[in-house]
């Protein structure tokens, strides 16, 4: 049965079916902005040795974020699931002609397009965070580092990739496209949507990192305390003498 979620704009009788509908559960929203803040902060913590665990820290959660996205690919909500969005290079390539004539098909899920981008950024956070952790435990040597840092310019660059298509599908299909991955809802007919938004799942995942952040936290080398103490206490001298 083909559960494809998209559909052509028309003026016809079907837009008057149209209705807010849920489309993005509570799993896929939660990932999608906790691997941004993750990738957001590992990048400006990169180049610091003061902030190396935070570092460290930041990669380890994006790659079990990166872990849970994918088994939820496969066993989650309807517009979750890679079977759902992920097709072959001919519709890729019909919808990119879509954008450039400015008529793309809309897609209540992810569109082909957007597809690619989704894959190849999953792909390239399992490989940053394997060569981070070797990087780290100075397994591989320089070569590995380089490598490293190669994988996470690349993912900058999708990064952007993904930013502009989301500003260009928001305009082309008038829609608001990171209202709808806060909110979960979108625009379309009653059985494009899902029934639950499985916020336990959510809770969960959210509960774990937190966990894990504590943890990290916890187990930090004395001397990273040391050296905030210090910071801390030199900070509060200088008040001192003003």
């Amino acid at each position: 049965m083909n559960t494809s979620s998209a559909y052509r704009n028309s003026s016809g009788a079907g837009d008057k079916t149209q209705r807010r509908i849920l489309v993005w559960d509570a799993p896929v929203r939660l990932f999608h902005w906790l691997f941004a803040a993750c990738f957001a902060g590992a990048w400006l913590t990169a180049e610091s040795e003061h902030w190396r665990l935070v570092h460290v820290a930041l990669g380890y959660t994006a790659g079990g974020l990166v872990i849970f996205r994918v088994a939820w690919g496969l066993v989650g909500t309807k517009h979750a699931r890679f079977s759902s969005f992920v097709r072959g290079p001919a519709s890729v390539w019909r919808y990119v002609l879509g954008i450039l004539r400015g008529h793309p098909q809309r897609h209540v899920g992810h569109n082909p397009a957007g597809a690619v981008v989704i894959v190849a950024m999953l792909a390239l956070a399992c490989a940053l965070t394997i060569t981070g952790w070797a990087t780290y435990n100075d397994v591989g040597g320089h070569l590995l580092g380089e490598v490293h840092e190669a994988l996470a310019s690349f993912m900058l660059a999708l990064v952007g990739v993904h930013v502009a298509g989301v500003i260009v599908s928001s305009l082309l299909h008038r829609e608001n496209l990171v209202g709808a991955m806060l909110s979960g809802h979108k625009s379309g007919h009653a059985d494009e949507g899902i029934r639950r938004a499985w916020r336990s799942i959510a809770a969960i995942v959210l509960a774990s990192v937190l966990g894990f952040w504590w943890w990290q936290w916890q187990v930090a080398p004395a001397p990273m305390t040391a050296v905030g103490n210090a910071a801390t206490s030199h900070q509060t001298d200088r008040e001192d003498a003003d």
